[in-house]
């Protein structure tokens, strides 16, 4: 996340939104959020777990796998990036970039 908000910028100037999705509950991404991270980017709440599991990302012990997804205005999937690459935004913002065409 804090590579994200590190470019958030580069994502503005393409006409991206960037938002977090976690399963925790509200009060510990609030805390997460506010005091560990400092973000100014969005975290949404999955915690019933309905988006994880619709996106496919849901694991059989209940958490979501990391995966960033870019979704166009249309709302289909273009791009999704999975595990340990999803920390580095560099190719969602190749992604991103590509959409603003």
């Amino acid at each position: 996340m804090k590579a994200y908000q590190a470019d958030i910028a580069k994502f503005e100037a393409v006409g991206a939104k960037v938002f977090g999705v976690s399963t925790d509950n509200s009060p510990s991404q609030k805390y997460w959020a506010e005091e560990v991270l400092k973000s100014p980017v969005p975290i949404l709440s999955d915690f019933q777990r309905g988006a994880s599991k619709e996106y496919g990302v849901l694991s059989p012990g209940g958490t979501s796998a990391r995966t960033t997804f870019v979704i166009g205005a249309d709302g289909k999937i273009e791009d999704i990036t999975e595990g340990q690459a999803a920390i580095d935004p560099a190719s969602t913002l190749t992604a991103c970039s590509r959409l603003k065409k």
